[in-house]
């Protein structure tokens, strides 16, 4: 996950990752015809999704995947592609969060997914550091409060 260009507070959001050929990833998957991995393309998801959480709950929470559902790819993403991902929490309580998700290149939906989240309290030092790098993928924009640090 690059950037967080909408956020609805502890609802939904959308991000960019841009694929490129400097990857780690690629060099395996393929070399002579690289394609980025379904499940890094599920791992962006769920870091926006994780995003959403702890901003949500002023960085003092994290979300990490304990089951997907229904995951499907539908088509190859390669190098230079950027994919836009939107995710949105369906429910929450006190122990999960229901997450559907989106990736799409260009406007063809790449791969979608509904799985959940397992959240847990976030350590003192990781909500510094979340609040932190959250100001790194979502910038201030104009007529937003600017992220404490």
């Amino acid at each position: 996950m690059d950037r967080i260009v909408e956020l609805e507070r502890g609802r939904r959001a959308t991000g960019i990752k841009n694929v490129t050929l400097s990857e780690d990833f690629l060099a395996d998957h393929f070399p002579e015809q690289p394609v980025m991995p379904g499940v890094m393309i599920a791992e962006a998801m769920a870091q926006l999704a994780d995003w959403v959480v702890r901003e949500g709950s002023d960085f003092r929470c994290v979300g990490v995947v304990s089951s997907y559902d229904r995951l499907r790819f539908r088509n190859f993403v390669v190098p230079g592609d950027q994919l836009r991902l939107e995710v949105e929490i369906t429910g929450q309580d006190a122990s999960e969060a229901t997450v559907k998700g989106k990736a799409y290149r260009e406007n063809q939906v790449v791969t979608s997914a509904e799985f959940t989240l397992a959240l847990r309290e976030a350590e003192p030092a990781t909500v510094a550091q979340s609040t932190h790098l959250f100001g790194v993928i979502r910038p201030h924009r104009n007529g937003e409060k600017p992220i404490e640090v």
